[in-house]
This record gives C-alpha cells, structure tokens and sequence, in this order.
C-alpha cells in the first residue's frame, strides 16, 4: 500500500513540476499572445471551418470525413462532459499559487483536457482521410496540447488523458 501511495504522489508531482516549468513562460509576452490566439482557434472554429470546407470542396469523401469528425466531436463532447462532472479536478491555477492563468478558462474544471482531446479526434480523422493535412494539423494539435499547460489550464495528465480519449474516440469513429 505504502508503494502505491509514493507512486501516486510521485506522478503527481511529476504533474506539478511540468505545470510550473511550462507555465513559467506565459510571462513572456509574445509566448503568451501565440498560446492565447492557437487555444481561440482550438475552441472548435478551425475544426468546424475545416469540416465545412472538405464537405463542399472533396466531394463524397470530403463530407465523409465531415461527418466522422462531427460523430467523433459529438462523441468526445458526451465523454468530456461526463469525466469534468464526476471528476471535478481544480484547475492548476487554482490550487497552485505561482500557476497563473493566461486566460479565462470554457469551465470551472480540469480533467481532462477538452481542447486536447477534440483536436486529436478532428486531426486523427482528417488526416486519415487527407494524409497531406498531416503537415499542418499535427503541429497545430501540439500546439493546442502544449497551450493548456502553458495557460495554466491543465496539468500534463490533463492533456494526456484528453489525447488518449481524443484518439480512441476517432479510432472507434474510423472503423464505424
């Protein structure tokens, strides 16, 4: 039992100190600005302006990969919603003082990252459909990953969690 509980606290540190270590640079100005403006983008607009544009320039199989990202955005909302309400894990910023907030969270939780796990499904489908998105869509999902622990938003489980969810749901979508 002793070595489950130092194992269990052992991660959480693990979570607290990479929290601090990426949080530490939304003091920069210009590093602030660009995980502000990618987490705005990862709020669903990019995703859903991506959709629209394959359902109206790919033909058949453009608004097959529009629907499939839409089931596996519906999906992850039912899955996201559920663990945020069970779980109510505070919010980094929240609990830990020198964590500071570079922008208003969408909720008051933290578990799991919903930007993160959104953003793995809409890619993981596109790209699967349109390998040449690879190249830009990837970098981005990084990009909307790294932002949360950046913003003081998540901790890395967080995100870890929402990815791991992310692409189960797009992989379970995919072979629907």
């Amino acid at each position: 039992m002793h070595l489950r509980a130092l194992s269990v606290e052992s991660l959480l540190e693990w979570d607290r100190r990479w929290t601090r270590r990426l949080n530490a640079s939304v003091g920069v100005a210009p590093v602030r600005t660009l995980f502000r403006v990618v987490s705005r983008l990862g709020n669903g607009v990019i995703w859903y302006l991506l959709m629209l544009a394959l359902a109206m320039t790919q033909g058949r199989i453009g608004l097959e990969t529009s629907l499939r990202m839409l089931a596996a955005g519906t999906i992850g909302l039912a899955f996201y919603k559920l663990l945020k309400s069970t779980t109510t894990r505070p919010r980094p910023y929240r609990v830990l003082r020198d964590i500071r907030a570079g922008i208003a969270p969408l909720d008051a939780f933290s578990f799991p990252s919903g930007h993160t796990l959104h953003a793995v499904a809409f890619t993981t489908v596109a790209v699967f459909y349109f390998p040449v998105l690879t190249a830009v869509l990837v970098p981005f999902t990084l990009l909307i990953a790294l932002s949360r622990v950046v913003l003081g938003l998540h901790y890395p489980s967080d995100v870890l969690a929402g990815a791991a969810i992310g692409a189960g749901v797009a992989h379970a979508v995919l072979l629907v």
